[in-house]
């Protein structure tokens, strides 16, 4: 047995070892081997598509692995913020990625991110670039009377099952809508809510299909967000912007630490990474971000402390408004 043995090692020792040497620097790179190199726990609210290439570029230039935990097109941000909110008091997540403002804004009121502090103003979370809602149509089939001029406009008889926007309780539609409300005041804001849904709108599971059904001539106009548009754009469809200057929204992309890190750690590199003007840059070129942050009409930003004031109750009320 040893007369067959040792032959064998002497033929396959060179291969082992450098499967060994192969492993030893694949785990380097990803962080395996190197103390204090465990991953990064990422809860992210960014598109898939646009986040993956960034957090394998960060990898491959630190090191440092990052574990991301996406969330469902349908249910996006609403998902994991309230994930986050279940998990206060034990917290699985290093980092928070939110392509929108107002979850983050609500993780910070609830105390999520506890005392941590990034950026320059010592502030729980910090805001990077923007996209915006708009609203779209097809401008080589113009539909009959024209198109609107007004959010407002969209519960005139005309428009009835005409209208396409994702379903309300999630995402940058939920978003749009709960400070549309804090800008117009309950009582209006609810009499176009249950106008607009009266006039029987498609209800979709997200801004992409907003924009499909536009393209397909289904719907006459879409509301949907900057960088849906690009995609659908970027796929030939025939689709533009109208020219609706009030009542729209910015979209900035936020980034916070959710567990302690110091100006060393693997999550606070990741944070600064992500809000870098490398990754912004990055993330106009896809299309993820608008190419400049937009005026966002007379109305002006939201009232942001009045929207968290009236979070539940004006959820509620599209619930209620909007069940399907």
């Amino acid at each position: 047995m040893k007369r067959i043995l040792h032959p064998l090692l002497w033929i396959f020792a060179p291969v082992l070892v450098a499967v060994f040497v192969w492993a030893v620097y694949l785990g380097s790179v990803a962080g395996v081997l190197v103390p204090g190199k465990r991953p990064v726990i990422l809860y992210c609210a960014q598109d898939q598509v646009f986040a993956e290439p960034l957090l394998a570029e960060f990898t491959r230039t630190t090191g440092i692995r990052v574990r991301p935990v996406f969330d469902s097109e349908a249910v996006k941000t609403v998902g994991l913020a309230n994930r986050l909110v279940a998990e206060k008091k034990s917290p699985r997540a290093d980092v928070w990625w939110s392509n929108e403002e107002l979850r983050t804004r609500q993780l910070a009121a609830r105390g999520v991110f506890g005392t941590n502090r990034i950026g320059a103003g010592e502030t729980a979370w910090i805001a990077f670039g923007a996209r915006h809602r708009c609203l779209v149509w097809r401008p080589g089939q113009p539909p009959p009377g024209g198109p609107p001029a007004s959010l407002v406009e969209l519960t005139n008889t005309r428009w009835q099952g005409r209208v396409s926007l994702a379903f309300p309780l999630f995402g940058t539609t939920a978003t749009h809508l709960l400070a549309l409300r804090s800008q117009w005041g309950g009582e209006t804001w609810n009499r176009w809510c249950t106008a607009l849904a009266a006039n029987k709108p498609f209800l979709e599971e997200g801004n992409s299909q907003v924009t499909a059904r536009v393209a397909r001539g289904e719907a006459w106009v879409g509301l949907t967000d900057s960088d849906d548009l690009a995609a659908a754009r970027r796929e030939g469809l025939d689709l533009a912007e109208l020219p609706v200057h009030g009542d729209l929204l910015n979209i900035p992309n936020t980034v916070a630490l959710v567990r302690p890190a110091g100006p060393d750690a693997s999550a606070r590199r990741l944070v600064d990474f992500l809000a870098g003007d490398a990754v912004r840059a990055r993330l106009v070129e896809a299309g993820a971000l608008d190419p400049a942050v937009r005026d966002d009409g007379p109305s002006g930003p939201p009232d942001w402390a009045r929207v968290l004031a009236n979070l539940d109750v004006g959820t509620g009320e599209l619930e209620g408004i909007f069940r399907r």
